[in-house]
């Protein structure tokens, strides 16, 4: 294929996670006109990952991190967006490795991004490891966000498989709302450093919706 086409085609396989939407919130029934793409995510934790390195002051090559996270979630264009409780990590690294090696088998440099996605996977540089926390606090936030709006109702989880799971049933029978379990989960599952700990500490204790007529003033 020519360039061009290379081009074109990356761009169009991408383009999918538009309307790929995050899993984690249809499994919790999130009632809303429009519910998180993967494509948003994507871009909530680049955003995550430019404030964090410029607030706390992260020795890190942040050009580096935004390319990361920007192509972390490419395997999903093929397999999906399938969270820890349907499948192991282990499985889904497997898929999604595979899944990025077909994609990017056609591109000149295919192999710079295969190699950055498989960095990312590997969480052992510093890049990687920041990335990674990013991608779990975003996520966090989010939950937080919905969980601001009303948006899902504790009440109407019939189908939730992800109720069962010891760690969340426990944090719910302590009497905690969804959001305040979603963080706190991630809390206790996540190998946070200081600094995310305590900006998600900041979203578990405080309201974080900005109002409308904030932003403007």
């Amino acid at each position: 294929m020519s360039k061009e086409e290379n081009v074109v085609k990356y761009y169009v396989i991408c383009n999918k996670l538009k309307n790929v939407i995050r899993t984690g919130w249809q499994d919790w029934n999130v009632k809303r006109d429009r519910v998180e793409s993967v494509a948003e995510h994507i871009y909530g934790v680049q955003m995550l990952a430019i404030a964090m390195k410029l607030e706390y002051e992260y020795d890190i090559d942040l050009p580096k991190v935004i390319l990361m996270i920007a192509i972390h979630e490419l395997g999903e264009t093929i397999i999906g967006d399938m969270t820890q409780f349907q499948i192991t990590k282990e499985a889904k690294e497997e898929l999604e490795h595979k899944a990025v090696k077909d994609i990017l088998k056609d591109l000149i440099d295919g192999d710079t991004i295969e190699s950055l996605f498989l960095e990312f996977d590997e969480r052992k540089t510093k890049e990687a490891f920041f990335a990674y926390q990013c991608d779990k606090l975003e996520c966090d936030l989010q939950s937080k966000l919905y969980g601001e709006e009303g948006c899902v109702d504790l009440s109407k989880q019939e189908n939730n498989k992800t109720m069962d799971h010891p760690l969340v049933k426990s944090l719910l029978e302590q009497g905690l709302s969804w959001e305040e379990m979603w963080i706190t989960f991630g809390q206790q599952k996540y190998p946070y450093d200081e600094n995310f700990r305590s900006v998600s500490n900041y979203a578990l204790n405080n309201s974080i919706k900005i109002k409308e007529k904030t932003i403007k003033e």
